[in-house]
């Protein structure tokens, strides 16, 4: 098992300001070609007033016109095109966590190289930080940049593999989310040999496991179908893998709900992505829904139809 530095483990990242009850204020920010249009399109049709590409030492006053009700349910979208947000926007957003009756909420995109290239290609757009010079070099300069906001973010998203659909429905649940508060943890299935995911903030590597893919009767079922998870429940090395998981998570996550973490993204991975960890993603999601002050939903990214 492979574990990843817990994303707020010495940041402000798991401020409690962040899970307050209070107006609804999301700020979504990260890397350019990430997915930030598509994000704010998605919070206009939930009915939020959406504002792309705000001034920076505009946001405080967008937040009390909010608080005033002269507008509900915000989001903008902020990032390196506005030219003071790199140095200014930090100390903006820790004021915006100090507004009383504010619940604001930092969503940093993200993808990997390849995504972010591939995309400027496609859409044959310079990027921001790199007028005359490659793509490549923009996202290396902006990924360095900008590490100081993404350590601020209440929830980082990897969009190398969504869709816009797939966008719409992080979105949708999110909106569900804030107006219920707790700590809200991803089960996150995946395989390894597409990339282990960016966002995660615990890996577990099921790859020690018997896998199923080589029984031929099993190799085109997946890890939601019962042949499999038979087939799995009858091996004791993963009887016992599954409940030494299952101890350690009962153990640590009462302890981020404890410490006021919103958002924790614990991914398991096999090969592909569509036996193991999918199966061992499932069981943990009954596991995990038991523990006080905590929400469960499960994605598998790399399911084929998922």
């Amino acid at each position: 098992m492979q574990k990843r530095r817990p994303r707020d483990a010495s940041s402000t990242r798991s401020s409690k300001a962040a899970v307050k009850a209070g107006q609804p204020f999301i700020v979504i920010t990260g890397l350019s070609g990430s997915g930030k249009s598509q994000a704010i399109r998605a919070l206009e049709d939930l009915g939020y007033f959406c504002v792309d590409n705000l001034p920076t030492k505009l946001i405080p006053t967008l937040a009390r016109l909010s608080l005033q009700g002269d507008v509900q349910k915000v989001a903008i979208v902020v990032d390196v095109r506005e030219g003071t947000f790199l140095t200014s926007f930090p100390g903006v957003f820790r004021r915006l966590r100090k507004m009383r009756g504010l619940n604001p909420v930092l969503i940093f995109l993200e993808a990997s190289n390849a995504a972010l290239v591939r995309r400027f290609s496609e859409t044959r757009r310079p990027h921001p930080l790199a007028p005359g010079r490659s793509p490549a070099e923009g996202i290396k300069d902006e990924r360095t940049q900008t590490h100081p906001i993404r350590d601020l973010a209440d929830e980082i998203i990897d969009t190398s593999d969504m869709t816009v659909h797939d966008l719409r429905r992080f979105f949708m649940g999110l909106s569900n989310d804030q107006r219920r508060g707790g700590l809200i943890i991803t089960l996150l299935s995946f395989g390894f040999k597409h990339g282990v995911p960016l966002d995660a903030d615990l890996v577990f590597d099921a790859r020690c496991l018997p896998n199923p893919h080589f029984i031929p009767a099993l190799r085109d079922r997946t890890g939601k179908d019962r042949p499999v998870v038979k087939f799995m429940d009858r091996d004791a090395i993963t009887r016992e893998f599954i409940t030494r998981l299952e101890d350690y998570l009962r153990f640590v996550v009462p302890h981020y709900v404890a410490e006021g973490k919103t958002y924790l993204t614990i991914a398991i991975g096999c090969t592909g992505g569509r036996h193991r960890s999918v199966m061992i993603a499932e069981r943990l999601t009954r596991t995990l829904s038991g523990i006080h002050g905590t929400r469960v939903r499960v994605r598998h990214r790399d399911l084929s139809g998922s």
